[in-house]
């Protein structure tokens, strides 16, 4: 695609603290094939040099400052309100980028103009033999919301033998990177600033296939990330939100109906999972789990979000094939099925 021909992609990447991995990533933007861009840095009040080094070091991109910490969440949809790409790259702050990843991402949007978001393959930086964590080669949720990946289930991460290199539609994109259109993340209503962080790109992507688009992988594109940079994965609060996070996902983008005969065996599940987590000494991670389950308790909160998903529906929860339609806790934890391509996902 020649420079006259790429159609202009906005960069968004919230930051907070710890200027060095951003410095890098930055730079390793510098090099990428695709020069139609422009680069927002949303920093979210960091607490460090982070801004002024930023200032210094990196005059050609936007620095958006946040009065506040918005999370994730709130710092996109501060950085796409000033974006004037016709597609966004969500993009954390701990990554780098093969130099064509951008173009493969765009030549996806370009082709098929129902996909609404696209990931790449995200690979581990430290291990760059093994997927990432945080969204492998496409990312997928079972009947309870539990999310779990082509190449990461829990916590076993597969090893990159390229088994999971076919383009194909997944479930939800990693908002460890991943591009969409500028005009369906604002008639979407873009990321829930509720979430604060974690799993708000999984609620964005149901939102997409509410709304009768579909979300893509393209594994030629790779991007490799550190991950909890920000957060990290033993703290409680992580824990928190993620269950949380995806307790509100059941109760809200659910039908009414099924989201009131799933949420019961969801709680169980909670309680057995801060269960293991008490028995492994884990003690504030076991609070958090019921810290998650008392912040249920803002119905206000709860009914807005059904309301603004039920002006989006246009599909039933039944058309919606890319949810797992069977317990992944059940699959890894008693079957021992402990990568995707066991799942036999029909």
């Amino acid at each position: 695609m020649s420079d006259q021909l790429q159609h202009k992609v906005s960069i968004i990447i919230p930051h907070y603290n710890n200027y060095s991995i951003i410095d890098e990533c930055l730079k390793s933007l510098k090099k990428i094939s695709y020069k139609n861009v422009e680069i927002i840095v949303v920093d979210n009040n960091s607490r460090d040099n982070s801004l002024l080094l930023l200032t210094e070091n990196h005059k050609d991109i936007i620095i958006q400052k946040s009065k506040t910490n918005l999370g994730y969440a709130g710092g996109c949809n501060l950085g796409s309100d000033i974006a004037t790409g016709k597609y966004l790259l969500f993009l954390n702050n701990d990554t780098i980028h093969n130099e064509d990843f951008l173009d493969k991402l765009v030549e996806v949007l370009d082709n098929d103009q129902q996909i609404a978001c696209v990931q790449p393959k995200i690979k581990s930086y430290d291990n760059k033999q093994y997927f990432d964590y945080a969204g492998a080669s496409g990312g997928f949720i079972d009947y309870l919301v539990f999310p779990f990946c082509r190449g990461r289930i829990f916590d076993t991460i597969e090893k990159d033998e390229e088994q999971y290199e076919d383009k194909m539609n997944v479930f939800w994109t990693s908002g460890t990177a991943f591009l969409t259109r500028k005009n369906i993340f604002s008639t979407l209503g873009r990321f829930d600033k509720g979430l604060f962080a974690h799993m708000e790109e999984i609620d964005f992507s149901w939102k997409c296939y509410l709304a009768g688009f579909t979300c893509s992988i393209n594994p030629k594109s790779i991007v490799f990330h550190h991950g909890a940079k920000t957060l990290g994965y033993d703290s409680p609060y992580k824990t928190y939100l993620n269950h949380r996070n995806s307790m509100i996902l059941l109760l809200t983008n659910y039908s009414l109906l099924r989201s009131l005969i799933l949420f019961p065996i969801r709680v169980f599940l909670e309680i057995i999972s801060s269960i293991n987590d008490l028995f492994k000494l884990r003690f504030f991670h076991f609070l958090a789990h019921y810290g998650a389950l008392i912040s249920l308790l803002n119905i206000p909160y709860l009914y807005k979000r059904r309301v603004l998903n039920s002006k989006l529906r246009k599909v039933s929860d039944a058309s919606i094939t890319v949810i797992f339609k069977k317990s992944i806790v059940f699959k890894y934890f008693a079957c021992r099925i402990k990568t995707f391509d066991k799942l036999n996902f029909k």
